[in-house]
């Protein structure tokens, strides 16, 4: 099980979606990492992962694990933006 803490960007962002279904879907992803299942993830670089979504324009959220057990959710995207998307992200990773 994983506490996930989301960070105030990134709730913007979700919140922001302007699809709801969208919306609903992230964060069912959301629940199921919770819950422990961290699903298809993969390594972008500097502590940070991405979460992958195949729906949509290839939805991306980022996150990097503390503690083991703790997972900051730093922001998110879809394919289109996914290298400026990182980059944030890792920037954002080194401030925490």
């Amino acid at each position: 099980m994983f506490t996930v803490i989301e960070t105030e960007g990134f709730a913007e962002w979700l919140e922001a979606l302007k699809d709801r279904s969208t919306r609903i879907r992230l964060a069912r992803r959301l629940s199921k990492v919770r819950a422990g299942n961290l699903g298809d993830v993969k390594p972008v670089g500097e502590g940070v992962y991405e979460m992958r979504e195949f729906f949509g324009p290839g939805w991306r959220m980022y996150y990097v694990e503390r503690s083991g057990a703790i997972i900051v959710m730093l922001g998110g995207g879809d394919k289109s933006n996914q290298a400026a998307d990182i980059r944030k992200a890792i920037k954002l990773a080194k401030e925490l």
